[in-house]
């Protein structure tokens, strides 16, 4: 390809110190891959020499234009927009058609750290000497330098600490226990505690200098292990004061945990790129759900961080590898009720159920999984979120009938909570009902039976199913007043079933009149306004006019309120 594309030397500096600044760890590392997958297409420089422009291939193309002199002001036209993935594969494209090796920028903050500490890089092949420094097969803690002086007289020996990598061939050989160990031996002192975001960074960045270019299911499953490795790090001081009656973490320190947890589980949300070549990784991925295990069932009952991860690893990697592997699910379930035996009163049970029942649900052994749940609810102080997962299993895979099911056999459980605790259960019953409109006999039922802290999600399903009789009883026992109400709430009654509205009003009238101040009357009297339009568009004109007149004598002796039905043009 004959493109006079250049970076000089201060160019390519500044490029690195560009990327190792505006772009997280993820962010670089899935760049890396697309290039490596050709999509990043069209790529053209401006006659500017600054400004980068290339179409990136995802979901769909997308446009990139990188500013090279100042990368905040670079733009994509995806939802993300900055600093996203598409950017960082227009750099490292961009670069490697520059004669520069993207594996160091895939590395930036590692290969600027090993410049700064006097391994400066001289031109391309010097940056690649320094982003590849720790990518060699060997892995002896020490070595026994003899140099030679000019006279050929031997200087003394110096020791040189040589710190471990693994090679692709390592990594798919050894368990990754050993990975582990490998990335204990490769920490520093400044490495000892981890309390903050910049901290955890600076260690994942040390740990992805270790590793060669890999294969990507293999670097999912490296990354995944790296960001594990400091989450222990972070959490694991924390949980050994046993003295402490329950778990304290510094405020920068729980941020940095929840920014790692969260890179985690975003990067199980990816598909494991598992293919038929990289049948090998299988055996490193089960150490990965073993070792997920063992954090999971130790881990503070307030952290749940390793029982998120471990639901993760099922739903979006192990799951969708392993359908229909019933073997597979049984082993694990056999597992996880060992662990009670194994680890008695240090047993973290909320994950511990939560497990056997995801375990229990994709071998079809709902009444079991359902069994367990309501024998240890109340125990356990479950939450809606924690039910989530279980369900969205069920929707993902359409078992509509399932999924009913399981909405009215945890309903009882969710007792207590209210609002948006809820919604995301009210949310399920109507897409199960969209696609099973027979399930609403189930439905209904359940809801009422969670009254009253099913209120909110139970008027959203009565008005989204047209049952104003029900909605209109429900707000008058709830003693609800009309005003209160947007128009737009009760537009769609005054249209569908007006007469509904007048027991509701007519309540409220008197309930207002008996508060017997001034703010009740002009209520009243708003109110009073808006029967009247009810009864003319019902055509009740008479009645409507035997009423006032009764309501008037009835209340005469309240001049404050003859006052403010004459404001309202009520009386004459």
């Amino acid at each position: 390809m004959d493109i006079e594309y250049m970076l000089d030397d201060g160019a390519w500096r500044l490029l690195l110190e560009g990327v190792a600044t505006y772009f997280d760890e993820l962010t670089i590392i899935r760049g890396f891959q697309y290039v490596k997958q050709g999509r990043v297409e069209e790529l053209n420089l401006r006659d500017d020499g600054v400004h980068v422009d290339a179409r990136v291939k995802d979901n769909r193309m997308y446009d990139v234009a990188v500013a090279l002199d100042d990368l905040t002001a670079s733009e994509c036209g995806c939802s993300a927009n900055r600093a996203c993935t598409h950017m960082a594969a227009t750099l490292m494209r961009y670069a490697e058609m520059c004669g520069r090796p993207i594996q160091a920028l895939a590395n930036a903050r590692s290969t600027l750290k090993s410049a700064s500490a006097g391994d400066k890089p001289k031109g391309a092949q010097g940056v690649a000497r320094a982003s590849t420094a720790g990518i060699s097969a060997e892995m002896p803690s020490r070595v026994d330098n003899r140099d030679e002086s000019p006279n050929g007289a031997s200087k003394p020996a110096v020791l040189r600490t040589v710190r471990p990598t693994l090679t692709e061939v390592e990594l798919t050989e050894l368990p990754v226990a050993k990975w582990h160990e490998q990335f204990e031996a490769r920490c520093l002192p400044v490495h000892l505690h981890i309390r903050t975001a910049q901290e955890a960074s600076d260690l994942l960045d040390d740990l992805h200098a270790m590793r060669p270019e890999l294969p990507w299911a293999l670097e999912q499953l490296f990354t995944l292990h790296a960001l594990l490795f400091v989450l222990e790090r972070m959490v694991k001081p924390t949980q050994s004061h046993s003295h402490q009656s329950s778990l304290f973490m510094g405020y920068h320190t729980r941020l940095a945990v929840e920014g790692v947890r969260g890179q985690a589980r975003s990067l199980l949300e990816d598909k494991l790129a598992l293919t038929d070549d990289s049948s090998a990784y299988w055996e490193r991925l089960m150490e990965t759900a073993d070792f997920l295990r063992k954090k999971m069932l130790t881990e503070d009952k307030t952290l749940d961080c390793f029982s998120a991860l471990y639901t993760s690893l099922w739903l979006n990697w192990l799951g969708p590898s392993s359908a229909g592997n019933t073997q597979l699910y049984a082993e694990e379930l056999r597992k996880l009720k060992t662990a009670e035996a194994e680890l008695g009163i240090a047993l973290s049970r909320l994950p511990w159920t939560l497990a056997q029942c995801l375990l229990l649900l994709y071998l079809t052994r709902d009444e079991e999984a359902q069994t367990l749940l309501a024998q240890s609810g109340g125990k356990l102080m479950l939450k809606p979120e924690h039910l989530t997962p279980l369900l969205g299993v069920l929707e993902r895979s359409e078992q509509w009938g399932r999924l009913r099911d399981w909405l009215a056999a945890i309903g009882p459980l969710l007792s207590g909570f209210r609002g948006e605790d809820l919604t995301p259960y009210g949310d399920y019953w109507a897409t199960v009902v969209t696609h099973l409109p027979d399930a609403e006999s189930v439905m209904w039922p359940t809801l009422h039976a969670m009254l009253p802290f099913s209120r909110a999600i139970y008027e959203d399903a009565l008005a989204a199913h047209g049952r104003w009789d029900r909605w209109i009883d429900l707000q008058m026992c709830m003693g609800q007043e009309p005003l209160l109400f947007r128009v737009t709430v009760l537009k769609p009654v005054e249209k569908d079933a007006p007469e509904l509205l007048l027991p509701f009003y007519h309540q409220a009238v008197e309930r207002y009149v008996l508060q017997k101040n001034r703010d009740g009357y002009k209520a009243a009297t708003k109110l009073l306004k808006r029967l009247a339009k009810l009864y003319a568009r019902l055509k009740k004109a008479e009645r409507w006019e035997q009423f006032l007149a009764a309501f008037v004598s009835r209340n005469s002796r309240l001049r404050a309120l003859q006052e403010e039905l004459r404001k309202g043009g009520l009386l004459s």
